[in-house]
């Protein structure tokens, strides 16, 4: 039997309505649903940034944040960070932190398909070696956060309508705030 992933369904004011199947919720009219991004950085103060698969619904091919997912109903959005690290990079994470807790947007990509998010966003670290999943992520970068930001301004169409959104906001961007390393 095939497990059928399912997303939250959210009302305007982003309070749970329902649950739909992910695959019914990205089309060209895509209901309002819960999802998360995260920004994993690693010992050396780089930002990862990651390449969406081919096969990917939305934005296939197009370099994003670190990660994006779904969590499941009931699921809590720190699992879901924790589950889809492991599934998408082959990482664990730590210092996991929500950096902009209200983040909302909608986007249509060329081909129409729209999505359309309230999405937390969290940065973390790792010091694992990525192991990517062909499904989810086809190429993987460690950046320096400034030129990452540069990139971004000056082409902002090549990549994706969240990551842009979110480094408006995120100070990882400026290589001089980068969050500092917890003491284990």
């Amino acid at each position: 039997m095939v497990d059928i992933e399912h997303v939250v369904l959210l009302d305007e004011e982003g309070r749970p309505i329902g649950t739909a199947p992910k695959s019914s919720v990205h089309g060209t009219d895509t209901a309002l649903h819960l999802a998360f991004s995260c920004h994993v950085m690693n010992d050396d103060g780089q930002v990862l940034v990651t390449r969406r698969a081919l096969s990917k619904k939305t934005w296939p091919g197009i370099w994003s944040n670190s990660f994006c997912g779904h969590p499941k109903p009931a699921e809590p959005v720190i699992a879901a960070v924790h589950r889809r690290a492991e599934h998408e990079l082959g990482i664990t994470l730590t210092d996991l932190e929500l950096a902009l807790p209200l983040f909302r947007y909608r986007a249509v990509d060329a081909s129409g398909i729209v999505e359309h998010e309230v999405c937390p966003v969290y940065t973390a670290r790792t010091s694992d070696e990525l192991t990517l999943n062909p499904l989810e992520v086809v190429d993987a970068q460690w950046v320096d956060p400034a030129d990452l930001a540069a990139s971004i301004d000056s082409t902002p169409w090549a990549f994706s309508p969240w990551l842009v959104l979110q480094s408006q906001q995120l100070h990882i961007f400026d290589a001089g705030r980068l969050p500092q390393r917890r003491a284990s």
